[in-house]
């Protein structure tokens, strides 16, 4: 290092050290604001009672005392709030004091005579005067100054209109536990030192934030502000889930005003990955958004009557079955439910059910039939046509809880009443006493005091009783959905596909034992809120979908149905369609009704996840993979080990501790299935420690993890083992191969059984080694 760089580094840490004493400064003076109102919520709790002026006896009083609560409620929660964000505050304080920021830039602005000296880091830090910044948020406007542009002219928006300027120095840090570790001067990009540095380390069990090393297309769909639909298509590592996260924090940043976390809404691919994601915002001072995988999303809509497949069973059935006649079945089917054609017949045969063919259920108590299903029938077409089907089961709603208020008054007379009210407990007799007793009974002059009991607690008894039919009307379940779309799978109809009756046949057995198939719980939701109605979603204001190349037409239209007035940001990888390559349903990832002025798309063809030489191996297995560009980072090429299955458990053992030897924290031993996964891990769980995940694993931990190769999808590891890869033969499998292989960024090991897969058929052989092994 020259001496003008060990200058320039002494001037830099003694800058660091300055702003780490101001943060300090500020910690103190916050934990002693905290200590006050800590102490204050204390208090109001103690003495909440004590400062309330509780006065029943006249009706002003009454509003008196409910307005003294309010008041005193009020100032609870003012002070419950002060302190929550004081506690945000000390994390976020806490964080720029181990790495105060990450990049700097000297920007003359033009027309001005002094050079403008801008710190980034993950929050705004203002001096003790409040008069300069010491740190700029990286989600500022100056900020996009650092991503987008390289030394010389230069401009950036603001609300007050554009600047324009020069950057006259870009320069990066790595600053861990407030001492500069690294630091580098740079041009347009985020300099491949700082990347070297970042992206060689160990994989962690949580995403990170990647505001240090964002990259200018990166910026871009972060910053994007005017598009109704955002579609950002990344290969493999290209960074598209850490830059849409990024994009969620400066939404929030941008928008602080109006859009608050619980705004945006992400659907994950699976439990796990909510948790691998669940620190980045939190990190950057955000509060989490609302997160759900699809399939649970569809399960609140369905209830608990049903069991329904999950896409991972139905994934298990796709790899564990034969190729068979009922598997092509099932796989056409799987295709044609996909299709926006079959939603169309859906629609044809929701306005068919608006003049006949509605099924409902008898209304029944205690083994007798109340209202009769062709009551309910005749009185919902009798109501005029023109009104729409919910709103006519709305009317039918209505009707039926008069009906069955009329019910509760004759069975209170019934004899199983009585039989009942000998089973009461004492509370309930107390509090007949009690209400008879306001009601001025039980008096001196009141001689049908028993009578009136009686006939008090008769009511009781019979509202409770009839609680479950009254929710049964509420939530309209005296529609038979069930037998609705089963008459719907029976129906005869002309251009359906040639296997259509095996397929409904198939389907039909399935649903009378309670089970949907995965590939028909949207359909059946969208037939439900086509009859029920369905109240649309206008609290989430964005939506994110990640692999949303797993999505099919119609859960696409759908989610739009169910989101009309939210932003979306679609982000996906055809390479990496283990779904719907799979069972071959079409996907696409611009099936929504937006204006194209309203849809921007970008295109990820770096990868920054995998060594050099795991990119070269794996984007040979993919049509279209010469585009996919590695990041000048090397390592070890892949291996592939020919062995024999008695040798395969030793040798993946030794394989580990090799692994670990080496220094790698994240080991995955991938396998084709959850069958083979469980079989693998009780194997090996008795030579060394390691977690099994499966689909409901919520999290995972630093070690070895056993995981079926569907559920890898959107998490890395130091290195990957795939357990036995000759049994990926299928060319339908060949994407989910090439998805399992791009989970490595360090090192991949493919064990093989019986050959190399024929998958690798045509690979280079010179981008993988082959070891033989028995």
């Amino acid at each position: 290092m020259s001496d003008i760089q060990n200058k320039d580094w002494l001037l830099e840490q003694n800058r660091v050290n300055r702003v780490v004493k101001e943060i300090d400064k500020k910690i103190n003076e916050l934990k002693s604001n905290r200590k006050k109102v800590t102490s204050d919520v204390l208090e109001i709790r103690k003495t909440f009672w004590e400062d309330v002026t509780v006065n029943l006896d006249e009706p002003d009083d009454v509003i008196e005392t409910a307005a003294s609560i309010k008041q005193q409620a009020e100032l609870l929660s003012e002070r419950e709030r002060t302190d929550h964000q004081l506690v945000k505050q000390l994390k976020t304080l806490e964080r720029l004091k181990y790495s105060p920021y990450f990049g700097r830039i000297d920007f003359l602005e033009e027309g001005e005579s002094t050079t403008e000296q801008v710190y980034l880091g993950i929050a705004s830090f203002i001096d003790e005067k409040n008069e300069d910044f010491l740190i700029y948020d990286w989600r500022a406007p100056i900020s996009n100054l650092y991503y987008d542009y390289s030394p010389g002219h230069a401009e950036y928006q603001t609300p007050e209109g554009k600047i324009s300027g020069e950057i006259q120095l870009k320069r990066q840090f790595i600053i861990k536990s407030s001492e500069i570790q690294g630091m580098f001067d740079t041009g347009v990009t985020i300099g491949d030192e700082m990347l070297q540095e970042v992206l060689g380390n160990n994989a962690s069990t949580q995403m990170k934030n990647i505001v240090a090393t964002i990259q200018r297309e990166q910026n871009a769909i972060i910053r994007n502000e005017n598009s109704r639909l955002l579609i950002v298509q990344g290969v493999a590592g290209s960074g598209k889930t850490s830059a849409a996260l990024q994009r969620v924090a400066y939404l929030l940043y941008r928008y602080r005003g109006s859009l608050k976390s619980e705004n945006i809404l992400l659907f994950s691919p699976n439990p796990l990955f909510n948790s691998y994601v669940a620190t980045v915002l939190p990190e950057l001072g955000e509060e989490n958004m609302q997160q759900s995988t699809f399939q649970e999303y569809l399960s609140l809509r369905l209830g608990r009557e049903f069991d329904i497949e999950d896409p991972f069973r139905q994934m298990e059935y796709l790899l564990n079955s034969v190729e068979d006649t009922d598997y092509r079945v099932r796989v056409n089917g799987i295709r044609f439910k996909a299709s926006l054609e079959y939603k169309n017949l859906i629609d044809e045969y929701a306005q068919q059910l608006s003049e006949s063919g509605l099924i409902f259920k008898d209304i029944t108590f205690r083994g007798n039939v109340l209202i009769s299903k062709n009551e309910i029938y005749d009185y919902f077409y009798q109501l005029e046509h023109h009104y729409s089907i919910p709103n006519r089961m709305q009317l039918v709603q209505e009707w039926l809880r008069k009906e069955l208020k009329k019910w509760v008054k004759r069975e209170r007379s019934r004899s199983w009443v009585e039989d009942e009210i000998q089973y009461l407990e004492k509370e309930d007799y107390l509090e007949a006493y009690k209400m008879l007793q306001k009601k001025e009974r039980f008096t001196e002059n009141t001689f049908d005091d028993f009578e009136r009991e009686q006939k008090y607690l008769a009511e009781l008894v019979v509202k409770e009783k009839f609680k479950p039919l009254f929710a049964m009307v509420k939530s309209l379940r005296f529609v038979n959905m069930k037998q609705v779309y089963l008459q719907f799978l029976e129906k005869e109809r002309k251009n359906l596909p040639n296997e259509w009756n095996q397929i409904s046949k198939m389907t039909i057995e399935q649903i009378k034992e309670n089970v949907i198939p995965y590939e028909d719980a949207v359909p059946f939701v969208y037939l439900q809120d086509l009859i029920k109605g369905r109240k649309s979603n206008t609290a989430i204001r964005h939506i994110f979908i990640d692999e949303a190349q797993d999505y099919t037409p119609f859960q696409f239209s759908y989610i739009q149905s169910l989101f009309p007035y939210s932003k979306m940001t679609l982000l996906g990888d055809f390479n990496q369609a283990i779904f719907s390559g799979v069972t071959g349903a079409d996907t696409v990832l611009s099936n929504f009704a937006f204006k194209k002025s309203d849809v921007e798309t970008f295109v990820l063809t770096k990868t920054y996840r995998s060594t050099k030489e795991i990119v070269e191996f794996t984007r040979e297995l993919i049509e279209y993979g010469k585009n996919i560009e590695p990041f000048n980072r090397s390592g070890k090429k892949p291996e592939v080990i020919l062995t024999d299955h008695q040798s395969l458990d030793g040798l993946t053992i030794d394989k580990v501790r090799e692994l670990k030897n080496s220094g790698h924290q994240t080991i995955a031993i991938i396998c084709r299935t959850e069958e083979e996964s469980k079989q693998v891990f009780h194997s090996l769980k008795q030579k060394m420690p390691m977690n099994f995940i499966d689909k409901g694993t919520t999290n995972y931990e630093k070690g070895v993890s056993v995981i079926p190769s569907y559920l890898a999808k959107g998490i890395e590891f130091d290195a990957v083992i795939l357990y036995d890869s000759s049994l990926y033969t299928s060319e339908s499998e060949r994407k989910l191969f090439y998805t399992v292989c791009t989970r490595a960024m360090h090192e991949l090991t493919l064990f093989a059984t019986n050959g190399c897969s024929p998958l690798m058929k045509g690979i280079n052989a010179s981008t993988y080694e082959v070891v033989h092994r028995m």
